[in-house]
């Protein structure tokens, strides 16, 4: 079963989707390569975040509905 992520704050929504405008198929990569980045450098509270907006990425990407659509 699909769960969806959690959302800490709007910021995070609002970056996910400036990525998508900007950056459009590249904006999944280039969260999850920020992650990684800040993973390298040992920022936790940074790679959540970025993991999380990676998530959110791919799901505001997708033309399916991912949850009960009433």
């Amino acid at each position: 079963m699909f769960s969806m992520p959690y959302v800490a704050d709007r910021a995070s929504v609002d970056i996910a989707t400036t990525m998508i405008a900007d950056l459009g198929d590249s904006a999944g990569p280039e969260a999850a390569a920020r992650a990684d980045k800040n993973r390298t450098q040992g920022n936790v509270r940074q790679f959540c975040r970025w993991r999380q907006i990676e998530r959110l990425i791919l799901i505001l990407s997708s033309n399916k509905a991912v949850t009960t659509v009433h």
